[in-house]
């Protein structure tokens, strides 16, 4: 875990929360011995949460299969 002095923090923002991202934490530590840990928040992203596929597909055509599928059943 890489370990900080508070002003190199505050110079470096940036590059201690990309660091963070990467290994998971980072400790800021102050002058008076306090330290303190830095860590990202987990998102919670929904696993129905996918990317489309372009089946180029028109409204018409998905039209034509459901009639298509009923027509069977009847």
């Amino acid at each position: 875990m890489k370990v900080y002095t508070c002003s190199e923090a505050r110079q470096r923002l940036a590059a201690v929360l990309e660091q963070a991202r990467r290994d998971g934490e980072v400790r800021i530590r102050r002058r008076d011995g306090q330290s303190f840990t830095l860590r990202p928040v987990k998102t919670q992203a929904s696993p129905l949460d996918v990317d489309g596929v372009d089946l180029e597909v028109t409204t018409k055509d998905i039209v034509s299969f459901v009639r298509e599928g009923r027509e069977k059943y009847r």
